[in-house]
């Protein structure tokens, strides 16, 4: 977890970025079990109930589950799933403006390959 929040977005949506970031990272394996909501507040010094609403949302959109008196664990296949999740927005949100650019002046998408091979090199 980073040691500090921001302004940049509600702080239980950077509770649960964290936590996502952690899974993508494999800080956060499948079936394990993340801090508890007491210590997160305690953590980041935040109401129990910012990281409740931030920890729901995972539990909503499938990437955590709750065992009840035990604590919350990491979903089996989150990863996947964030993986997944996050290559459709990085195309949506850098690789078709790219193209569209690209187009734009003139580069077909050969160049702009060979482009970002030279890159790599």
């Amino acid at each position: 977890m980073k040691p500090t929040l921001d302004e940049s977005q509600p702080i239980f949506q950077q509770i649960a970025q964290m936590i996502m970031d952690e899974i993508v990272g494999g800080e956060l394996n499948e079936e394990e079990q993340i801090p508890s909501e007491n210590e997160l507040s305690r953590f980041y010094n935040i109401n129990r109930a910012t990281v409740r609403k931030g920890l729901q949302a995972l539990v909503d959109a499938g990437i955590i589950y709750k065992q009840r008196g035990i604590g919350m664990f990491v979903m089996k296949g989150a990863k996947l799933q964030l993986l997944k999740e996050r290559q459709r927005l990085y195309r949506e949100q850098f690789v078709l403006p790219l193209l569209e650019e690209a187009k734009r002046i003139e580069l077909s998408k050969e160049m702009v390959v060979k482009m970002i091979l030279e890159e790599e090199q």
